[in-house]
């Protein structure tokens, strides 16, 4: 038998001359980043180990584009998936070429003094953008560093098993992989399905958990067309049927189950650097008039007095090294709505050509905006400067090499996490970790609704503070299987696996897998039986953070502020704000946020009264972040005097000075935070009245 060290992150599994049988304590299946995380945790607990990943490439989205790493409050990350976003801090860092500053979760360029969009956590050092190429490299040095063997391109053909328990299974070049506990890390939840556990694919009805954010949502305000969009061929004409990219039917009854799945995209790393800027190739038979909905969208802006910008169309992340993350944003983008409900349970033929449409749709979308008359003139110049990264994803063309599975398979087991979970209405007493991020949901479906085109399905709600995840979602009912965890495609609600989704969290259930997994051979027991305290003690040693409130936590204290102080729930707002503690607010328990969203569209005024005549520092109170806007509009009124300042919420300690003042007694002065052509979120958490010194 030959032994197949990683050499290179990418084709690591070569040809062999016969297929093998390969006998190992762990089997993990998936070289996603949760795959690689169980595999490294699983060496540590003294076991053999093996990767079998179906595809030719591994760190599966962390490595395929998602470069800004969603999370929501990074002190939840712990063990292991901290270790990584440390090692990609110290890669920026170690050769001198970025220094750190102090006063915010961002970095500049020695020598440059250009402000990079990535956020680099200084009281660690950890980093939680990136270049794909560099998550990779880490990757590798982790798999190196535990000589993991790592074999690819293995497509799941069969299973077997004995009783309850997966004894083996054969992938379609004929390798046979055997081990005493099999831990399924793929988006897909393949290995799952065929050991026969019970899953679901799609949306459940709120009623079969009591939520009320899951099914069918026709209320749906985010990433939505905000002017009406004729949807026919011929404008009016319901008889002369719909135009591409919209679904037939009324899109089912709110709160109701479907089979329908949150839209996929690619996330891009894109750049306008044309020393490093590929060309946007248009896809084979490119056809402009299958963007006939985009073009309407777009002259309907126009007639209704706005100015669309690209910035409205795909949101860019912006990266080290003039690159970027970029992800959907608006009523039409890079999200291919509706044509992904197959995928969960295709076949890897269909999947490969699923892949591909999904991949022209975009080139598409990209070679529109570029090129059609249609688009706004200011719109083609702009998109026209962007391109594929030339030093990234080689071996795919510049293209990333993962599609952006949001949700395929999710696990039925003897606990479902829900709702009620994210909002803290239920518990649970056994944690393997934490999540952190907004119950987020992108849209399902796109249908005619009063006539016009709408997008149905987009959630975005946050959850009161980080919550644990419990191990029984980890692992399938005892009767179904004894010996696999499914730490991706775990058991979760449609509406709680969009909070629980984000590739950090992938890392830390992968982990806390494979140690459960590792104590499980050791007593010879089903995984079910695993004793929880012994778990958990393993777990915090690691230095996973299990309990919010327990070890690990890193919170932002709220600020200790003199003077006066406003809080944004006194706002008087115009648009629809969102609520959110997800960034540990300075004033009160939350601040809100335009989601960066509806430029133009939406204000936050507050006012403060002076309580004796003097003179006051008025200053803006906010949650600083590298998605934030760096040029936020905020009018200052005192009587007749009007002040009008920007204000960069990337940076800082989330104080900004608007200016002084001079106020009599009982006068008052109003701030007016306003989001028109900001470039990124735009947060409003206070308002400060500070007596001059």
């Amino acid at each position: 038998m030959k032994a197949y060290i990683l050499v290179f992150f990418f084709c690591v599994g070569a040809a062999r001359a016969q297929a093998e049988v390969i006998e190992t304590d762990i089997c993990v299946f998936g070289g996603t980043s949760a795959g690689i995380i169980s595999a490294i945790q699983a060496k540590k607990m003294g076991k053999t180990v093996v990767i079998a990943e179906p595809g030719k490439f591994l760190g599966g989205l962390t490595t395929g584009g998602l470069s800004a790493t969603d999370i929501g409050n990074k002190a939840a990350v712990g063990g292991l998936s901290r270790d990584f976003y440390h090692r990609i801090a110290k890669h920026y860092t170690k050769d001198g070429s970025w220094t750190i500053e102090k006063r915010g979760d961002y970095f500049t360029r020695r020598g440059s003094g250009q402000s990079a969009a990535s956020n680099l956590d200084a009281a660690d050092a950890t980093m939680w953008t990136f270049e794909p190429k560099v998550a990779r490299a880490v990757y590798d040095e982790m798999l190196r560093e535990n000589s993991i063997r790592v074999l690819s391109e293995q497509r799941l053909k069969s299973a077997k098993k004995s009783g309850a328990r997966i004894t083996e299974f054969t992938t379609e070049d004929g390798t046979v992989f055997r081990a005493k506990m099999f831990i399924d890390c793929t988006y897909e939840g393949d290995l799952m399905a065929k050991a026969g556990v019970s899953y679901h694919v799609g949306r459940e009805a709120n009623a079969t958990y009591g939520e009320t954010l899951n099914g069918v949502c026709k209320q749906t305000p985010k990433h939505q067309f905000t002017v009406a969009v004729d949807p026919y061929v011929k404008r009016g004409d319901a008889s002369s049927g719909l135009l591409p990219f919209i679904q037939p039917g009324d899109g089912g009854k709110p709160g109701d189950g479907d089979k329908s799945v949150q839209a996929y995209n690619y996330r891009l790393c894109f750049t306008t650097n044309e020393a490093n800027r590929g060309a946007v190739i248009p896809p084979p038979n490119y056809d402009a008039g299958k963007f006939e909905l985009l073009g309407r969208y777009l002259e309907a802006l126009v007639a209704a007095g706005r100015n669309p910008q690209l910035k409205e169309f795909w949101n860019p992340i912006w990266m080290p090294n003039q690159k970027t993350d970029i992800n959907n944003n608006g009523g039409f983008s890079t999200d291919f709505i509706g044509a992904n409900y197959g995928y969960p349970e295709a076949d890897y033929v269909t999947r490969e050509r699923m892949c591909k449409e999904h991949e022209n749709y975009i080139r598409g979308f990209l070679t529109f905006l570029a090129n059609s008359p249609r688009v706004p003139e200011n719109m083609r110049r702009e998109m026209q400067q962007w391109g594929p990264c030339r030093d990234e994803f080689p071996e795919t063309g510049g293209w990333p090499n993962q599609l952006y599975v949001r949700e395929a398979r999710r696990m039925i087991s003897d606990y479902v996490m829900t709702e009620k979970n994210c909002r803290y209405q239920e518990v649970i007493s056994d944690s393997v970790g934490l999540a952190a991020y907004n119950m987020d949901s992108h849209n399902c479906q796109r249908l005619v609704m009063n006539g016009r085109a709408e997008n149905e399905g987009d959630v975005q709600v946050a959850p009161m503070k980080p919550y644990p995840i419990s191990y029984r979602s980890l692992v399938p009912k005892q009767s179904q299987c004894e010996n696999l965890f499914v730490p991706v495609c775990m058991a979760a609600s449609h509406i709680a696996y969009g909070s629980i989704r984000m590739e950090p969290v992938f890392m830390i259930l992968g982990q806390s897998s494979a140690t459960a997994a590792a104590m499980a051979i050791d007593e010879k027991i089903p995984v079910q039986k695993v004793d929880y305290a012994k778990l958990r003690a393993r777990l915090l040693a690691d230095k996973q953070v299990l309990d919010w409130a327990g070890a690990g936590r890193v919170e932002v204290a709220p600020m200790k502020l003199e003077g006066i102080v406003i809080d944004d729930a006194n706002a008087t707002k115009v648009g629809e704000w969102v609520s959110s503690s997800v960034a540990s607010p300075r004033v009160g328990s939350s601040y809100i946020h335009d989601n960066n969203a509806h430029k133009g569209e939406m204000s936050a005024t507050l006012a403060a009264t002076a309580p004796r005549a003097s003179a006051y520092e008025v200053v803006l109170i906010f949650t600083p972040h590298s998605n934030r806007a760096s040029n936020v509009p905020v009018t200052v009124r005192v009587g007749d005097r009007v002040v009008t300042s920007k204000v960069n919420q990337q940076r800082g300690n989330g104080l900004a000075s608007l200016g002084k003042f001079e106020l009599a007694a009982g006068k008052s002065v109003t701030i007016t935070v306003s989001n028109q052509n900001t470039d990124g979120f735009v947060v409003v958490d206070g308002l400060q009245l500070l007596p001059a010194k």
